[in-house]
């Protein structure tokens, strides 16, 4: 994962400086997005999944991260919600 991907799925995991245990998994983009590409890569690298979303505008995708791309996201002290991800 890039130093931009990281953040971006810290961002999703609504992880920050005073939140260090995940609240949420989810991040919206679509084509022209600045984002879309690296969500696009993480998705190809197994570290995301997307899905279209016909509560979303057309053309926009829903993208959630993996275990696998969560836990590469955090940074230590982080905690991953257990009741989110047991």
């Amino acid at each position: 994962m890039t130093p931009r991907q990281i953040a971006l799925a810290r961002h999703a995991l609504g992880l920050t400086a005073s939140c260090l245990i995940t609240r949420r998994n989810h991040f919206v983009a679509g084509p022209g997005h600045d984002d879309f590409a690296d969500w696009q890569a993480m998705v190809a690298a197994g570290q995301a999944t997307r899905r279209e979303n016909k509560h979303l505008p057309p053309g926009d995708v829903l993208f959630r991260l993996t275990r696998a791309g969560a836990e590469a996201a955090l940074l230590p002290g982080d905690i991953l919600n257990p009741e989110d991800w047991p």
